[in-house]
């Protein structure tokens, strides 16, 4: 059963991987668009610095989701069947690619927002509910993880 694990720890590893991209984008998205509004207005460091660390979130969930399998059903063993381990692949290219779109789309919003404070309109708590919005996805699809998880355990 040594490919049962493998095909796992390959969802594992997307899971993982693509949910960090998404963050690596998303934060450096919204950073770009903050040493851009520092040019024009450095007083507002602090509402950059938070807009820019928000889609940095969805990489977490990747690791969530690990530790789910891993603590929680400990499902990734050895002795793991096929049927779970296909659970595992599916939950995590969906999390993986969840995270991903979300994390860069979030990092969007959240340069457009940050561009908005560098030209000096107060649009600070407008742009982090409505950055909150692709957020949402990413929670949705860890949710999603977990119930796999419960139904394979």
């Amino acid at each position: 059963m040594d490919s049962n694990l493998l095909i796992a720890y390959i969802g594992i590893g997307i899971m993982i991987a693509l949910s960090g991209i998404g963050s690596a984008y998303g934060v450096t998205i919204a950073g770009n668009a903050a040493v851009g509004a520092l040019k024009k207005d450095s007083t507002k460091f602090g509402n950059f610095l938070v807009l820019t660390a928000l889609p940095g979130t969805q990489g977490l969930y990747g690791f969530a989701g690990y530790f789910m399998f891993q603590s929680i059903f400990n499902v990734l063993t050895p002795e793991i069947s096929a049927i779970q381990s296909s659970a595992v692949l599916a939950g995590g290219l969906a999390l993986g690619l969840i995270g991903l779109f979300s994390s860069i789309r979030q990092g969007q919003v959240c340069a457009n927002g940050i561009a908005a404070i560098g030209q000096g309109h107060d649009v600070f708590g407008n742009t982090l509910i409505l950055a909150v919005f692709p957020e949402l996805y990413a929670i949705v699809a860890l949710a999603g993880v977990f119930l796999i998880g419960t139904a394979v355990a």
